[in-house]
């Protein structure tokens, strides 16, 4: 910095501690209908408030609602992330009033050309189609709204990198849905994702197995933990039984019992010793149905967690 901005610096320096000795804080008023505080001893403006609140009042949720000038969120689950501009099919104006039959005719041909404007290139009809599947299956599936945004990000990746082409859009959809409910350790299973879609398990795989390469995606080993809560709220059973279930999982970790297992086979043969304990009665046939493995997982998983974990079971 050179000789003369430094003492212009100090100039300015010296001029701000001046106006404030000059403005002690008795004399600063404020101005309300300029939004403006200001010395009254010396006439200077010392700051400006903006009013960032709406001009308009609402007394209801809807009336808010209604008045609100502004748009959904941005979102990833949609193709276009929600920017494009919606016609109303009210076909009413902006004072509420019913429009007339011409205006009525070129309000449905802008909504014609404005649903032909949303997608042009053929990136935007896959990502449409993909994001409609998205939305399908993130409903059969019960999944938050987090993991659906991150299954649309993990899709958007994809098909920057041209791993879509040649591929289903429905096998690749479900392939990153399975990885983002991994990431957020969410308890779906790939056999349940499948059961919802047109795809054989193999083939969803298979994308999964690409997802997680080409796009270095790093995920969680499941917990079984994860499983004892769903499979209990499906069931109806009690908080005791989810603790206890919990405990033996917790207990045979620590002996490395659940190393290499299917999650939830093991979650479901906890659950059933858990009943069992707490005088709750559910048979393996239930339970299996519910965490989506056969019978024969429940028994043998149940017999080595009775055996290891010390539990005298029939």
């Amino acid at each position: 910095m050179s000789e003369l901005d430094s003492s212009k610096e100090k100039e300015k320096e010296k001029e701000h501690v001046e106006s404030q000795e000059e403005c002690p804080g008795g004399q600063i008023v404020y101005d309300a209908q300029f939004g403006e505080y200001v010395c009254t001893s010396t006439g200077e403006v010392i700051s400006r408030v903006i009013d960032e609140r709406q001009e308009w009042r609402a007394f209801t949720p809807e009336e808010r609602e209604k008045r609100s000038r502004v748009g959904g969120p941005i979102t990833s689950a949609v193709h276009d992330r929600g920017f494009t501009t919606t016609i109303d099919y009210s076909n009413r104006d902006a004072a509420g009033r019913r429009l007339t039959p011409r205006k009525r005719y070129e309000a449905q041909k802008l909504r014609k050309y404005q649903a032909r404007a949303r997608i042009q290139s053929s990136i935007e009809r896959n990502l449409a189609q993909a994001m409609y599947e998205l939305d399908r299956l993130a409903d059969v599936l019960n999944l938050p709204r987090n993991a659906q945004e991150e299954a649309a990000r993990i899709y958007r990746l994809a098909v920057e990198k041209g791993l879509v082409r040649g591929r289903s859009i429905e096998n690749v959809i479900a392939a990153a849905i399975y990885a983002a409910c991994r990431e957020l350790q969410i308890s779906r299973t790939l056999d349940e994702i499948a059961s919802y879609t047109k795809c054989e398990r193999k083939d969803i795989a298979r994308c999964y197995r690409l997802l997680l390469r080409e796009l270095d995606i790093k995920v969680k080993t499941s917990d079984p933990v994860d499983y004892i809560i769903r499979i209990s709220h499906v069931l109806g059973l009690p908080g005791e039984v989810v603790r206890k279930a919990a405990e033996i999982l917790n207990k045979a970790r620590e002996m490395g019992i659940t190393a290499g297992k299917d999650p939830a086979g093991v979650a479901g043969a906890a659950v059933y010793i858990a009943a069992y304990l707490s005088g709750v009665k559910r048979t393996q046939k239930e339970i299996a149905q519910v965490a989506g493995c056969t019978e024969v997982t429940i028994r043998n998983r149940y017999k080595e967690l009775a055996k290891i974990v010390g539990l005298d079971l029939p």
